[in-house]
Formats: C-alpha cells, structure tokens, sequence
C-alpha cells in the first residue's frame, strides 16, 4: 500500500508531527510505504519515508496556505497512491485527520473576549475567510472517505457544522509513550523541584503550552492568586508577550508563586516538579500536554473546549470548569491542594491514558486504512481539479 501524508510545515516537535511519527514507523514495518509531501524535509528518525517537496513561492500566510495547497493536489493527482491522508484542510485527499479542530469553533471562542471591531477584524480577514472556505470544501469533498479526530469533542463539533455522516468520523486519541511519560520516581522528583527553588511543602500546578492568550494563562494565574501560599504555578511554552504575564502575577501579589519559564525543549522535569496540570484553553481539540501529564500520574484541570476533558471526566481524573471562569478554575485547584485527592485522581489519570499506547493507534489506523482500501476509487487523477480551485 503506498500512504501519502500531507502536512505543509513538518517539525519534528510539532503535535501533528509527534502523532504521525509515533505509527509511521510501524506502518512501515507493515509494508506501507510512505511519501510525505511538505515544503521542508528536516531532520527526522523516520529514514524510510520518501519526502516529495512542494514548495511554491508566497508572501503572507494567505498566499503560503493557497500556494501549497494548490501545488500539493496538483502533485497528488498525478501520482500513482492508494490513499491520501492530510493534515491541512485541502479537497484532494481521502483521509483527513482534524489535529487543529474546527476553524469556525476556534473562532467563535476566540470572538467571546473580543470588541465589536475585533470581531468585525475577524470576519473581514481574508486568512480566515479562506481557511473557513476550505473547512466547507473538504467536508464537501467527494473524495473524503474519513476523518480521523483527536477527541469526541471535535467529532461532535465536525457533525454540527458540516453535517458529516457519523460512518466518517473516526475518534483516535494521540498516543502517549508510557516508557517516556510516567511517574517520576522520588530522586527524580526532588532534583527537579531544587532546580525550580519549589518549596518542599508547595503544592505545584503545571501549565504547558504556546500562545499564553488561548491557553488561558491568565485565568490560571488569576485562579492561584485565591490560594494560600505556598501554593504554586509554573508556566511552560512560547509566547512573545512573557512579561505581560510576569506583570500580571506581580500585580496579584504572586512573586516567587509564579514561574514562567518560556519554551523548553523537555518537558519531563516539570511534569516530575508538579503535583497537578492546569489547562484553561480557550479551545483545544485535544493537547499532548494534558495527556503526557496524565501519563504521568497528574490530575487534570481543565476547560470544557479540551478535548482531553472528555477523558479526565470519564474516568475520574481531573476536573472542568469553562475557560473563563477564574472562580471555577480556583475552587477546583483548592480541591487537588488536598493529597488524598491528588493521589486518587493522578491514579485514575495513569489508567485513562494506559491504553493510549503507540502500538493501539498504530492498530487502528491501519485497521481504517484497510477498511478504504477496499472500497477506495480508482481513479486518482480528478484530485488535481479539486486543488486547482483552491
């Protein structure tokens, strides 16, 4: 079987990337050979994938999304593949695996906190005018025989937009390294809170992730300012307003309670230095980093737009409050200050994401991708018309 994955900037870092990577290689031991179309092949471990460059010139994200997306269905239209799955909202593909959510649904959450002009900004951008054209394309397409979600929430999200039959719409949770992410032992623990200068007795709520303004770290900080100290919050990820946060923590009183420590290659030591993972996303469809922490025995605090909530709430590992409510927000993290709490939770956390295995994902993909097969079109080339019109 020849699998082409299409995904426009591929890192090795990126969510997207570390779902793919984690069953590319074990679909290549099943005989599925893999051409991965993308501007830019940068350094991987995945050697056996065959990259085919499609890099047209742009200026501007506008110009960047149309150009690829043209130049990609062109190139797969004329190639000889038995399936196409892409990461990008594009027309031309067979598979497509929804990692970024619903482009209308992140709008809408986002617009809440706007004024009237930011909304009217929105609505007239023509970025988002054309991802939100795609959005409408793609699940339109002819060719789209299923989409793979990241989380019950984007399903039912996918549903109520665009009306996809439910035989479609395939939930298959990213997968979580156990080997990787898991309890760190009591050694480990304590060199990693002395590295951080935590108290001994400081109960350590851990928020990872980028772009501070969509993962709510305000609300996390504002929530910790109603707990007694030495209650503590360690912020982990990139954002190019850093200060405005360390402001915001000095302006609630919170010096020495709040470390911001900007984007981290390893994340492991901080999951090792918390007691509990703090999330107030504004819309998440479902974030590695609250997975990871569950793998690694912290209890969830999170909003109702993570996907990820879906699991802490079905198996007693976390709690959820909406994005926007500090007061929801503070009384569920005054809730983990207590230890028997915590360690209820953190265990329930470890058995939610057990089966969330490489090996389980890399089953059902290829389980999907054998289901399609048997019923894929021949004929291929039509794709090129479908990226003509992007």
């Amino acid at each position: 079987m020849r699998l082409a994955i299409i995904r426009q900037r591929y890192t090795p870092f990126g969510g997207a990337e570390r779902f793919v990577e984690g069953a590319l290689e074990a679909l290549l031991e099943r005989d599925v050979a893999i051409t991965l179309y993308t501007r830019e092949w940068p350094q991987t471990s995945l050697g056996l994938i065959e990259p085919h460059i499609v890099d047209p010139f742009f200026v501007g994200s506008l110009w960047r999304d149309w150009s690829f997306a043209r130049g990609v269905c062109r190139a797969v239209g004329s190639a000889r593949l038995d399936l196409v799955q892409s990461h990008e909202r594009l027309a031309c593909c067979d598979i497509y695996r929804a990692g970024d959510g619903v482009h209308a649904v992140w709008l809408a959450e986002r617009d809440r906190d706007a004024s009237a002009l930011g909304r009217l900004g929105t609505r007239l951008n023509l970025h988002h005018r054309y991802l939100l054209a795609q959005e409408k394309r793609l699940f339109a397409s002819p060719w789209l025989s299923a989409v793979i979600c990241n989380s019950q929430m984007v399903r039912d999200e996918i549903r109520a937009q665009f009306g996809v039959p439910e035989n479609k719409l395939h939930v298959i949770y990213n997968a979580v390294d156990a080997e990787v992410f898991k309890p760190a032992a009591r050694e480990v623990r304590a060199e990693a809170r002395a590295r951080l200068k935590l108290a001994d007795d400081a109960v350590v709520f851990l928020l990872v992730g980028s772009g501070y303004a969509r993962k709510g770290v305000a609300t996390a900080i504002r929530a910790l300012a109603t707990l007694p100290a030495p209650a503590h919050l360690v912020v982990v990820g990139r954002d190019k307003r850093l200060a405005r946060y360390a402001a915001l923590a000095r302006s609630l009183k919170l010096s020495g309670r709040v470390t911001i420590t900007g984007p981290q290659t390893d994340t492991l030591p901080f999951y090792a230095a918390a007691d509990a993972f703090v999330l107030p996303t504004l819309y998440d469809p479902c974030p590695n980093a609250a997975l990871e922490a569950m793998a690694c025995g912290l209890p969830v605090v999170t909003s109702r737009k993570c996907g990820a909530a879906e699991i802490a709430q079905a198996h007693a590992a976390g709690l959820v409050a909406d994005a926007r409510d500090v007061d929801g927000f503070a009384a569920h993290m005054r809730t983990l200050l207590d230890a028997e709490a915590r360690a209820a939770m953190g265990a329930n956390a470890l058995a939610a994401v057990a089966p969330l295995t490489p090996s389980a994902m890399t089953l059902q993909l290829v389980l999907l991708y054998k289901e399609l097969l048997a019923a894929s079109v021949a004929h291929r080339r039509p794709r090129a018309a479908a990226g003509a019109a992007a």
